[in-house]
């Protein structure tokens, strides 16, 4: 874990007292405490950064928070499957009565400390400042969350996930359950002001996805090797190879996995990019022809609408404990990790084995994207060929790259 985390000597001072830019996000929820900075002690009492990640861990676990009762933020993101979905649904059912479909694959909650807020012109701080990366940070698919408090609120409050009217509901499912542990942390006064109560309630959330055994343990093999503690055997190294050449794989320019000044990767370069992943019948959306999801252009996100160079981009997740996830890319339209590879390495060089057929019997390539954005689809290396060509990647070279892959799944044990 040394030298994995970015985020300072004090977990309690990250989560109240500093980032004063997040100072109006409590004030939109209920137009209270406007003004008041969202990190600023406005508690009766000084939380310890121990009873918050507590309280935090106990309300991510409790079904009870949501509207049917029967849904939390674990059943989800469960602790046993890298804080992923535990089914290989393409999308998880919510809702007031359990049965709403969402409409993307559950991504991820490890690996998240360090995502910094949605811009649409990041400039790396650590390489060429004259490069402008375009949009990046932000969490969810599409970035539209800012912190782990804003992504803490969207599931409370959504439709097809936990489906709370408003935060005075939760707050009253919060003093049902845990009068004693709130007051005892936050003050005894903590619900005479529900938006105060609902503030704690995301504090704490917040708190315990910061836990750094719990959601980013760097604990993986390749962490172990990184730290000269283990070897890769001969196959890991192939793919590590495959994986960075640029010839071939290419995976390092979004997924980059090597050390930077001290701090262990996070295979992920904050980025959106636009890949053309099948469109996916299982997703109940999808049943309506017209309906697509065009990420950081809607539907959900609704800021960047209009901006038409924007559609069809999806934030670039980490690939930490890629191995274990059973559903990949934002609609979960592909279960293998095998299969995730080979289509970088055939979308286009074999599209027929990847899109479905026209009545015509050509290939309806990057089906999931109306064609007045198709100019946003990624063509950087692997997906700089044509049709016929010979993949970038060998049936090996495929093979050799999921086993390195699995490397970074964390729970590795040192022989």
């Amino acid at each position: 874990m040394a030298g994995g985390a970015r985020l300072g000597a004090s977990l309690l001072g990250a989560v109240l007292l500093g980032a004063a830019s997040f100072g109006t996000a409590w004030a939109q929820d209920s137009g209270r405490a406007a003004g008041a900075p969202f990190y600023a002690n406005t508690f009766e009492k000084m939380p310890s950064a121990a009873a918050l990640t507590a309280i935090g861990r106990e309300l991510f676990a409790d079904p009870a928070l949501s509207a049917s009762g029967k849904i939390a933020c674990a059943g989800c993101h469960d602790p046993k499957h890298a804080f992923g979905p535990a089914n290989d649904l393409p999308v998880q059912r919510g809702g007031g009565d359990g049965r709403s479909a969402g409409v993307r694959a559950v991504p991820s909650l490890r690996y998240t400390q360090n995502v910094p807020p949605f811009t649409q012109h990041f400039i790396d701080d650590e390489g060429d400042d004259s490069v402008d990366q375009g949009p990046a940070g932000g969490r969810t698919w599409d970035g539209r969350s800012q912190s782990f408090h804003d992504q803490a609120r969207l599931p409370l409050f959504s439709s097809f996930e936990m489906a709370n009217t408003d935060a005075d509901a939760v707050v009253r499912k919060v003093q049902a359950r845990y009068a004693a542990q709130f007051r005892a942390v936050f003050g005894e006064k903590i619900f005479g002001d529900a938006a105060l109560a609902f503030k704690a309630l995301l504090v704490a959330l917040e708190a315990y996805q910061q836990s750094p055994a719990e959601f980013y343990p760097y604990s993986s093999k390749y962490d172990a090797w990184l730290r000269h503690e283990t070897s890769l055997n001969p196959q890991e190294l192939r793919g590590l190879a495959a994986f960075n050449d640029p010839a071939r794989g290419n995976c390092a320019r979004c997924h980059p996995g090597a050390m930077r000044k001290g701090a262990l990767p996070q295979f992920t370069d904050f980025g959106f990019a636009a890949i053309g992943a099948p469109r996916n019948a299982g997703v109940p959306a999808n049943a309506d022809a017209q309906y697509y999801d065009l990420g950081l252009c809607g539907p959900l996100r609704a800021d960047l609408r209009g901006r038409k160079e924007y559609c069809g981009l999806f934030r670039t997740p980490s690939l930490r404990n890629v191995a274990l996830r059973p559903v990949f890319f934002h609609n979960g339209v592909l279960h293998s990790l095998r299969d995730v590879v080979r289509f970088y390495a055939e979308r286009d060089t074999q599209p027929q084995k990847w899109y479905p057929r026209a009545p015509d019997g050509s290939t309806k390539i990057f089906d999931d994207l109306p064609a007045a954005y198709r100019a946003n689809i990624d063509t950087q290396p692997p997906f700089d060929r044509h049709a016929g060509d010979p993949p970038p990647l060998s049936d090996a070279d495929i093979e050799d790259m999921v086993v390195f892959l699995d490397t970074l799944s964390d729970g590795y044990k040192l022989r």
